[in-house]
Formats: structure tokens, C-alpha cells, sequence
């Protein structure tokens, strides 16, 4: 059996808002596992989580480079957050953005590429020598369009192109109003703030729906529904699900009367040509990545010799 810790009930409260001691029983009937003991929870009631909060944990900046009908946005890590605020590194940020710019997406590849007599790879080590702190490129997107524009917001900069939370739209779309700009960097701003997981239905991963099938069916089983009802109840709740997580059936942040997709069809109206969203990218600092916390006191009480 797992040892269920006081961080892991923690962790699992603050992902689902369930009770402490539900987390503990969630967490030992699953063995430790925190998204077992997510959809534990959920099947029980005690939680409306759709997935496992991800503990935002590295530091580092997001970059971006958007020019026209296209753009690129990148992650570079470092170890700390004073490093982020260095002139140096974020030179290197904007850096790398410009050479995923015309690189592309592959990390490899941007990494391989030149800026004069050296390769980014060795500007990257060159850096960490000057700053003395360790920085990695974790990862790079772009998107581009034949006609239209990428629309592009950054939260929490620090510096134009850099910031927390990087996201690019990408609008396909013939008309050259001013008013195409302004809509596409408010889709851009939905994203940052919605996080939605796909364009549309049709775009999330099938393990997802799975997943959340599932969790509805054994949630309404446990509650004693017959089958035949059960399936029309899952499949509102999976209705109700890509409102939650698909970008065009979400309610429009700066409107939430309107869905996005209702959104874009009164814009075609504004700028006179069809509008297309054909891809999205968002990037938030260090998502995915574990942190291991600890315990300040507990560090300062071992240094002592008192621990």
C-alpha cells in the first residue's frame, strides 16, 4: 500500500475541492495515484474536477515572434525566477523566438541552428556560464496562415513577447480590415484565460472522452440509474464537457451570451469575409512539470542540527 502523505491530500484537494478526509480515502483506494483518486471522487460526487490541476512549477519566461500570418512561441526554463527578470536571459528568449520564427516548431532543430558563428545550443550554455544558473529550451510551437492573421497575447510580461502565458490564433481569412487585429488578439486573450484542450469536439484526444464517459456512466450507475438512461445522461454531460473544454463551443469571455463560435460569425459580419480558426497555441509557464515542495521550516531545523 502507498504511504499517503500530508502533501499528496493537499495536492488533491486543491485539484478537486473535495474534503480532506475524502482526499485520503481517494488517494488510499487508489493507491496513491492522484488521477485514480480525481475520478475516485468524481464518480462519487465529491468533486467537479474534469482532470488532474497540474502544479505550474518551473521558472522561466515564454517567448513569442508573430509577424504577419505567422508566428512561433517557445519555453525556455531556468531555476529561478530572478533569473527570468535577467536583461541576459530574457535576450535569450527573444532570441530563441526569433529562430523558431524561421526554424519551425523542432526542438532539435532550434537548437542545431546558427546566430552567427554559433548555435543556439551554445548560446544556451554560453548563458548558463555567464548567469550560472541552469536554462533549457523545453519546447516551441508555431502556426501560420495563407491569408488573415495570428493573433497573439502574452499575461504577466515582463517585456514585449515575453511573459507567463504565451498564446497564438491562428485566422484564416481574406479581408484586410482593422478590425480582423483586434478580434483575433481577443480570441487570444479567451484562450489564455479558458485554457480550452481543443479546437473543437472532433480535436480532443479519445482517451479524454473515454475518460469522462466513463466517469459519468459509473457516477449515475452508482446512483442506481438504468442503463438505457444512463447513456442519454452521458450524453448530455458530454455536451455540457465541450462547452467546458472545446474552444469554439466555450462561452466567449468578453461576451458570455455568445459561444466563440458565435463570436467569429458576427465578426465575419464586421470585417466582410468568412473567418476560419484553423489552430491555437498556449503555452503557461512550467505546466507539467512537478515541483518538489518543501519544507522551509523543516530545511532551516535540519541546518540548525536541531532536526
Amino acid at each position: 500500500m502507498a504511504n499517503i502523505s500530508a502533501s499528496m491530500v493537499k495536492e488533491l484537494r486543491e485539484a478537486t475541492g473535495a474534503g480532506m478526509m475524502d482526499c485520503k480515502a481517494a488517494l488510499t483506494e487508489n493507491d496513491g495515484n492522484m488521477e485514480a483518486a480525481v475520478d475516485w471522487l468524481r464518480k462519487k460526487g465529491l468533486s467537479k474536477a474534469a482532470k488532474k490541476a497540474g502544479r505550474v512549477a518551473a521558472e522561466g519566461l515564454i517567448g513569442f515572434k508573430v509577424e504577419g500570418v505567422k508566428g512561433a512561441v517557445v519555453e525556455v526554463n531556468s531555476e529561478t525566477d530572478f533569473v527570468a527578470r535577467n536583461d541576459l536571459f530574457q535576450g535569450l528568449v527573444k532570441m530563441i523566438a526569433d529562430v523558431a520564427f524561421g526554424a519551425g516548431a523542432d526542438v532539435e532543430a532550434i537548437k542545431a541552428a546558427k546566430i552567427g558563428s554559433i548555435t543556439v545550443a551554445d548560446a544556451i550554455t554560453d548563458t548558463i556560464a555567464k548567469v550560472g544558473e541552469n536554462m533549457s529550451l523545453r519546447r516551441a510551437a508555431s502556426l501560420e496562415v495563407k491569408q488573415g492573421v495570428i493573433g497573439n497575447y502574452m499575461h504577466n510580461s515582463v517585456s514585449d513577447g515575453l511573459g507567463k502565458i504565451g498564446v497564438l490564433v491562428a485566422l484564416e481569412c481574406a479581408a484586410k480590415s482593422d478590425e480582423l487585429p483586434a478580434f483575433a488578439r481577443q480570441l487570444a486573450m479567451h484562450v489564455a484565460s479558458a485554457n480550452p484542450q481543443a479546437l473543437n469536439p472532433a480535436g480532443l484526444d479519445p482517451t479524454v472522452v473515454k475518460r469522462e464517459k466513463d466517469v459519468l456512466a459509473d457516477k449515475f450507475r452508482q446512483q442506481g440509474k438504468p442503463e438505457n438512461v444512463i447513456e442519454k445522461i452521458v450524453e448530455s454531460g458530454l455536451k455540457t464537457f465541450y462547452k467546458e473544454v472545446c474552444f469554439l463551443e466555450q462561452p466567449f469571455i468578453f461576451d458570455d451570451k455568445k459561444t466563440v463560435a458565435q463570436a467569429v460569425k458576427e465578426a465575419e459580419s464586421k470585417v466582410g469575409s468568412a473567418i476560419t480558426v484553423t489552430g491555437f497555441v498556449r503555452f503557461a509557464l512550467g505546466e507539467g512539470i512537478e515541483k518538489q515542495e518543501s519544507d522551509f521550516a523543516a530545511e532551516v531545523k535540519a541546518a540548525s542540527g536541531q532536526g
